[in-house]
């Protein structure tokens, strides 16, 4: 074995040796039982949990680690034509996209997220630059973190000529997934918008992610046309909504009614309960089966000012927001930035247990419950059995 973890406590409260070979888990024993090892790590009886999945962030718009940029506010409510424009002048006189892109990427795993899914823009106000250089810093971080990566139409698909195009080419220059944007309200042409989406994920075989921050009804028609396409091309797994905030706007029972037909087109529904209005109610999608998980979205940006990069927070306040009390409804908060997500990224390898890669997260808790509602700071991280992270601090 290359490294024994000795005194790692599971989340049933049993103590374990956990022993790595060639960066997986290859056995969990009892403590006390594990084999000869290079390298023997004393846990000391501390939390071990998977490392968590930090499941919709924007590497290439984030400010963390760069001056401090005001937000400004929408002239009128929540409106996503006008937040672009705030983002494109703020972008224009940020710091260079790798030095920002390093800083937010620094702080996510310093959090204990090894595991990342990043939207890109790809649209026809930026080309594939944004993407160019976010594959870069992936490349140069790909011992660290997993990352993949959406191509991102943050200017639309029809509103911005050659967007089309750039998203077929995004996926030839090593784009993981293609991404949409609000099909009826920002391009307001839905079949026209889902037409690109799903043709480019046809044609290369990929898994879709769009954005949707329609509210009410109009949102609730999307997700619709959005389940319909995914069942008619046996798409069930790999397609995600983010956001869904018209989820949130429904009744229990017209509630009930859509998430029973997202469950059955198999697809997942990804939110970070965001503070200033409604989200999709993650019990009750839960319950019909839906598998709902969790991002921290957007990160000291020209969204919103807030965001620390951690996902334990995030299951924090996912289940703060939705009035979860009980131990149960507190470890479903915490499968939102584990488990839940890693089903939706299609992980492969992850979680604890034989033959998984040996990435995770030491927390000074009694159990997951009790993590959630208190959100240890003093933590370790471990990518593939090595030491990437204590403290709040990454290693290198």
């Amino acid at each position: 074995m290359d490294t024994l973890f000795k005194g790692a406590k599971l989340n049933d409260g049993s103590l374990n040796d956990i022993a790595v070979k060639d960066g997986r888990i290859a056995a969990i024993m009892p403590a006390g039982s594990g084999p000869d090892a290079a390298e023997t790590v004393e846990l000391g009886g501390v939390l071990v949990v998977p490392a968590f999945v930090e499941g919709h962030i924007h590497l290439d718009t984030s400010f963390y680690g760069d001056r401090w940029i005001p937000h400004k506010a929408c002239s009128d409510g929540f409106d996503v034509h006008e937040r672009v424009a705030f983002q494109a002048a703020n972008m224009a006189a940020a710091a260079p996209m790798e030095q920002r892109a390093r800083n937010q990427l620094d702080l996510c795993i310093a959090n204990g997220s090894l595991q990342m899914r990043s939207h890109v823009m790809v649209d026809g106000s930026v080309g594939l630059r944004s993407l160019e250089t976010i594959l870069k810093i992936r490349e140069e971080y790909r011992d660290r973190i997993d990352i993949q990566l959406v191509a991102f139409p943050q200017s639309g698909i029809l509103k911005s000529p050659g967007t089309p195009e750039l998203l077929d080419e995004a996926i030839g220059l090593g784009a993981d997934l293609v991404g949409g944007l609000d099909p009826a309200s920002f391009d307001r042409d839905p079949q026209a918008h889902l037409n690109v989406v799903f043709g480019v994920a046809e044609k290369h075989g990929v898994d879709i992610d769009i954005h949707l921050h329609d509210f009410g009804t109009l949102g609730v028609f999307t997700i619709e046309e959005i389940c319909a396409r995914t069942a008619a091309l046996g798409m069930q797994g790999r397609v995600t909504v983010s956001h869904a905030y018209g989820l949130g706007d429904l009744g229990a029972d017209a509630a009930k009614k859509v998430a029973a037909l997202i469950a059955r087109s198999g697809v997942s529904i990804m939110t970070n309960a965001p503070g200033d209005h409604g989200f999709p109610p993650v019990a009750l999608l839960r319950a019909e089966g839906v598998n709902v998980f969790a991002g921290n979205d957007n990160i000291r940006d020209s969204w919103w000012p807030y965001g620390d990069g951690d996902m334990l927070r995030r299951a924090e306040v996912i289940g703060y927001r939705s009035g979860f009390y009980t131990d149960d409804e507190l470890s479903a908060a915490f499968d939102l930035v584990t488990s839940a997500a890693a089903k939706a990224l299609r992980l492969e390898g992850y979680g604890l247990e034989v033959g998984a890669k040996a990435d995770f997260v030491t927390l000074e808790a009694a159990h997951i419950p009790e993590a959630v509602v208190s959100v240890p700071r003093n933590r370790k991280v471990f990518k593939s059995g090595r030491l990437v992270a204590e403290n709040g601090r990454t290693l290198w």
